[in-house]
């Protein structure tokens, strides 16, 4: 597939995505995870045939690896948690917009300084940049959806659509967790 084309298809499916979490969703584990995992198997199958990589090359992929994930668990803790038909939904606030932006300003710019100190332009890849963002917001949400004690949404439940979803708006989540909240409770510690 065409690199071009690969960057069309992966920005439109983030678009959807936001979309889609603009609205609010049911919040399926299945669903979190898919979409992340299957970017970041693209973005690492791109890497894996580019060969042989340099110590530096290895060096920035960890780096935006890790930038990538950071503002991914960022994003994660902005989302709102929701209640509908006593399952988890999601809907991503202003504030999760506000990380989107500072997550493509910061990994572009990264990107820059390590093209411009030698690394190989064709591992730069966006699949894997937004797969791990993905996977970071789907962990930190996963861990705080856990942590609430309210069931995830059934796998393939999908996106109501825009009618049904404003006809009958989920419930906000009292006493939504946080994410340290949830990693503390997840790890048996006092909720």
């Amino acid at each position: 597939m065409p690199g071009w084309l690969t960057v069309v298809l992966v920005v439109a499916g983030i678009g959807y995505t936001i979309a889609r979490r603009a609205i609010g969703e049911p919040l399926a584990a299945r669903d979190l995870f898919a979409a992340p995992l299957i970017l970041v198997a693209l973005g690492v199958h791109r890497v894996a045939e580019h060969g042989h990589l340099a110590v530096a090359d290895w060096f920035w992929l960890a780096c935006t690896t890790a930038v990538g994930l950071a503002f991914g668990v960022l994003r994660g803790t902005t989302v709102r948690l929701l209640v509908k038909d006593g399952v988890l939904w999601q809907r991503y606030p202003a504030k999760a917009y506000l990380v989107w932006v500072l997550s493509l300003a910061g990994n572009g710019a990264l990107g820059f300084v390590a093209l411009s100190a030698g690394m190989a332009g064709d591992l730069r890849s966006v699949p894997l940049s937004m797969g791990v963002g993905l996977l970071g917001e789907a962990l930190a949400i996963g861990a705080r959806g856990l942590a609430a004690g309210v069931p995830f949404a059934p796998s393939g439940t999908g996106h109501p659509g825009l009618l049904a979803a404003r006809a009958s708006r989920p419930a906000e989540l009292p006493d939504a967790p946080t994410l340290r909240r949830s990693l503390v409770t997840l790890s048996g510690g006092a909720r």
